[in-house]
């Protein structure tokens, strides 16, 4: 039983956090609480992460165990994997406002039914690599970050608003059930889906070779760490099931079209989906800086977008096909594109307009 915790003030901004599990998520969070003023107390399972996260500035000070590293904090944060939050939630005995970070909410928020405050988490941002020594304060910037509402107060709803703001990111407020069902469509099923991708094409090293842009694009993902993914495949098995499975009939009428040779059909579908995505797509433009087959050429690029104080939404690297030198795309905010230009044109670099 994990007792221990302060009630948070209203109205505070900056204060007392534990954030137990310190990888890349939990790391994060705590180098962005640090950077507005917070003192936070670190734990993890793994001591090698526990103490990479004191390197990387995540955290003040490390807990001897869960316990300890609780006691005393306004906020309380769980940034394990969902399997260890939903086994701690039901032992903590605290007054302090608790959240996590887990990609399934639904047994999370039941697991938390018995404590005093609770607003589960889910910040929509990450990386391809684990750990704390990947950590950034900068990794939620303008990502969305999902709040629920399951029995939450109102006055803890907006106090976690106000923290996730603070951190750089979009506070959604929606119930378990809705979030679980939106993940397993927008992030479950890509992740699903990107690794069948690459398996399908692992016994043809020549189909690889011949693999571009298009391919890595979609892909990406399965660069991911395996055991996260289990885990959080394995807690929304429902919505993930029902969604590959809703992917399958899908794919079976794009079969059908193909080998029917429909190409009237082909092209709406194709027309409707660019449109869809077009849609998505956040209000940038692209310019596409053609990089040399010479050392420093990225720390060039570096120096045009410091000079220029843009705000970075994307990059793309694409080789040349042949070796030597690429492409390299930079996305930014539409009305930023003509201070990167000059900034780039200054520093003797070839443009391409992307968009």
């Amino acid at each position: 039983m994990l007792c221990g915790g302060s009630p948070v003030p209203s109205a505070v901004l900056s204060d007392t956090a534990a954030v137990v599990g310190t990888g890349l998520i939990g790391s994060s969070i705590g180098i962005g609480l640090r950077s507005l003023g917070w003192t936070v107390t670190g734990w993890d399972p793994d001591p090698g992460a526990l103490r990479t996260a004191l390197e990387v500035g995540a955290v003040d000070a490390r807990g001897d165990d869960p316990e300890s590293t609780i006691e005393g904090a306004h906020l309380i944060v769980l940034a394990g994997p969902v399997a260890s939050i939903v086994e701690t939630l039901p032992t903590l005995k605290t007054a302090a406002l608790v959240t996590d970070v887990g990609g399934v909410k639904a047994p999370v928020v039941e697991a938390a039914h018995g404590l005093a405050r609770f607003v589960g988490g889910h910040p929509m941002a990450g990386r391809e690599v684990a750990g704390a020594a990947g950590a950034s304060g900068s990794l939620f910037r303008g990502a969305n970050w999902v709040l629920t509402d399951d029995g939450a107060d109102p006055s803890d709803l907006e106090q976690m608003s106000q923290i996730v703001e603070g951190l750089g990111a979009i506070p959604i407020v929606m119930s378990a059930a809705h979030h679980d069902a939106a993940v397993a469509a927008s992030s479950h099923l890509p992740h699903v889906a990107a690794a069948a991708l690459v398996s399908l094409l692992s016994g043809d090293p020549e189909a690889f070779r011949l693999a571009a842009g298009g391919f890595r694009d979609l892909t990406r993902v399965a660069l991911s760490e395996p055991g996260w993914w289990v885990d959080v495949l394995v807690a929304n098995r429902v919505e993930v099931e029902g969604s590959l499975r809703a992917l399958a009939g899908q794919l079976q009428e794009w079969a059908g079209l193909v080998a029917a040779s429909d190409r009237k059909a082909l092209k709406e579908r194709l027309a409707g989906a660019r449109d869809v995505r077009a849609g998505m797509a956040a209000p940038v433009a692209s310019i596409g800086v053609v990089l040399e087959d010479q050392p420093g050429e990225i720390a060039r690029v570096g120096h045009s977008l410091s000079e220029s104080g843009v705000d970075l939404r994307d990059l793309q690297l694409r080789h040349a096909t042949h070796g030597g030198g690429g492409v390299l795309t930079l996305s930014v905010r539409a009305e930023e594109t003509e201070t990167l230009r000059t900034a780039l044109i200054a520093d003797g670099f070839r443009l391409i307009e992307s968009s």
